[in-house]
């Protein structure tokens, strides 16, 4: 079935209609006023006919235009979805990036869908029609369009063989910056302790300039081809214009291999613009061309990750055997790892050395470079973050993001569990405790006990932990580590952890 950016395109050539009619009115008004004869009614009804059809044709083009292309958008951004949360990939993109991937990158298709394919299909069939038209009224004028549309497209190829290159590094770019500078933001108390403010100030204007230099480069093409699409444009009408008018003065410096009217003259001078209109479109979006199909080829190894068929088994315990993950510059692993139906093993390593990475590994979402894992169910996997998400609303929304629609009593279970009551008790609201988006008055320790109570509602399997101890005062911490070591004789427990404390209690430890 035919896209409506497609039926769009084919549109474009209701548009010549009206031009035609347009330029046969008023060559037919100006020969009959020429000639000292009233302006015919048949002119007048032609002009307003045709340019009535092309205000149509314009009209029918964008709307069916912009909804086919918010519809692709809308289908590639849910997919891009779907993929980024749940899909093994090859590398576990940053916030930022992904924010890009997933909403400026559809937004970019859209554009593409909307502006370039429907004028790429205008171009390919538009300009032929308008020889043929052309033709009828002088064979000479024709073949002078013609032979301007060769070097036309030697043009347009070069031009466009230098914006695609450009265009692709650009979203690179846009990406990276994007990343970095929500990393960052992210970070900036940590920045601001270690006094790092100037050098992480150099890292982000570098990225920035490095995008200002890569969309200058992109822009200088963009104008690049659309010099080359006016110059042919203006040569192409400029030959017809002297032609035909040397041609009724009689000053041809050949035979004149044709006889033309008046009519026929203007005729032809008044579609001559007409030619290269819908080439001229095509040249006002293929920057949109260029950065849709750089949008595409960065979403590429996202949506054609391989997809496995999530495992239906029952959780019989997790077996890793020789498992790496190679990154450019880097490598974590190989790891071997066996846990059961219960017990605690704890992933350690110095910051940065891939404990997180790991985990995402175990839970299905980054796809191993090499070595095995036991596929698990996604529905067996509960993760307790080390910055657990807290979204507006109360803390009831908050634990019951984890099992939309328990009751009461299964929260308030949870919460005596992972040691929330005395939040709860101290507060008159309860479990209506108001919450932004940042959590604001909540203390670290609080934070990963809404995480681990979620985890619990979840009533999952295997529970992945990252960094439970972190930035926790003592006292906290030993509260969490006793209550993972309480949970460890009912579940499986992997945590991602530095805190020596924690790994003692642990069954037995994977250093990476």
């Amino acid at each position: 079935m035919m896209s409506k950016q497609k039926i769009a395109g084919f549109a474009w050539l209701a548009d010549l209609v009206g031009a035609a009619m347009f330029a046969w009115g008023i060559a037919d008004a100006i020969a009959a006023l020429a000639l000292g004869m009233a302006l015919p009614v048949i002119a007048l009804i032609a002009m307003v006919a045709g340019g009535s059809i092309r205000a149509a044709s314009v009209m029918l083009v964008h709307t069916l235009a912009i909804q086919g292309a918010q519809a692709t958008s809308a289908a590639a951004r849910g997919l891009v979805l779907r993929r980024l949360l749940t899909a093994p990939l090859p590398t576990a993109p940053l916030i930022g990036q992904a924010a890009v991937l997933a909403i400026d990158h559809p937004e970019t298709i859209a554009q593409y869908e909307a502006r370039f394919v429907p004028a790429r299909m205008a171009a390919t069939a538009a300009p032929l029609v308008v020889l043929v038209i052309v033709a009828f009224a002088s064979m000479v004028a024709a073949g002078i369009l013609l032979v301007t549309l060769i070097p036309f497209a030697f043009g347009m190829i070069l031009a466009g063989s230098m914006a695609r290159g450009a265009s692709e590094r650009q979203l690179v770019a846009l990406g990276q910056l994007s990343g970095l500078f929500v990393n960052r933001v992210r970070t900036l108390p940590i920045i601001r302790h270690f006094g790092a403010e100037e050098r992480i100030a150099r890292q982000v204007a570098a990225a920035t300039r490095d995008v200002a230099d890569r969309t200058i480069i992109v822009l200088r093409a963009a104008f690049l081809s659309s010099a080359v699409v006016e110059f042919f444009a203006a040569l192409s009408v400029a030959l017809v214009a002297v032609y035909c008018g040397f041609s009724l003065l009689g000053l041809l410096p050949f035979p004149n291999p044709e006889t033309l009217t008046l009519r026929e003259a203007f005729f032809a001078l008044a579609m001559a613009p007409e030619f290269y209109l819908p080439m001229r479109r095509l040249a006002a979006a293929y920057h949109e061309k260029q950065l849709g199909e750089a949008a595409r080829a960065e979403l590429r190894p996202i949506l054609e990750a391989k997809q496995t068929a999530p495992s239906q088994a029952r959780y019989q315990g997790v077996k890793v055997a020789q498992l790496t993950i190679d990154w450019p510059g880097r490598r974590i692993g190989p790891v071997d790892l066996v846990i059961g139906k219960t017990g605690m093993v704890a992933l350690t390593g110095i910051t940065g050395s891939g404990k997180t990475s790991m985990l995402a590994v175990i839970a299905g979402q980054i796809a191993p470079s090499k070595g095995t894992v036991t596929p698990i169910a996604p529905d067996d996997i509960a993760w307790a973050a080390q910055h657990p998400l807290i979204v507006p609303g109360t803390l009831r929304d908050n634990l019951e993001l984890a099992r939309p629609g328990t009751g009461v009593s299964d929260i308030l279970a949870a919460a005596e569990r992972v040691g929330l009551m005395p939040l709860i008790a101290s507060r008159p609201e309860g479990l209506d405790l108001a919450f932004d988006h940042r959590g604001s008055g909540l203390s670290g320790g609080e934070r990963r006990r809404i995480g681990l109570a979620r985890a619990l509602l979840s009533d999952r399997s295997l529970l992945l932990c990252d960094e439970p101890t972190a930035d926790l005062d003592a006292k906290s911490a030993d509260e969490m580590i006793a209550l993972l070591r309480n949970l460890a004789q009912h579940q499986p427990i992997i945590v991602a952890t530095h805190d020596a404390r924690l790994i003692d209690v642990c069954d037995a430890e994977v250093q990476l």
